[in-house]
């Protein structure tokens, strides 16, 4: 464990509370804007993707009903 965690409590947090922290960090650090440190072949990557997920939602499980089917694995 780094001692970044222990210090700042990060380690006595729940799986539960440690997995909204770091959503909560993600989110907070994608809510600012600056230039991205992306490739042109990741950045095109990533347009190759969301274009996949526009043209076949289908194929794709929404974030949350993928994540509520993994808690409710490891939760029996």
């Amino acid at each position: 464990m780094s001692p970044t965690m222990k210090s700042l409590g990060i380690d006595r947090l729940s799986i539960d509370e440690r997995i909204v922290l770091a959503k909560e960090i993600w989110d907070s650090i994608a809510a600012e804007p600056q230039t991205s440190s992306l490739t042109d072949e990741q950045r095109n990557e990533l347009t190759r993707r969301i274009k996949d997920i526009d043209e076949h939602p289908e194929n794709f499980v929404p974030w949350e009903k993928a994540r509520a089917e993994l808690l409710a694995r490891y939760e029996k």
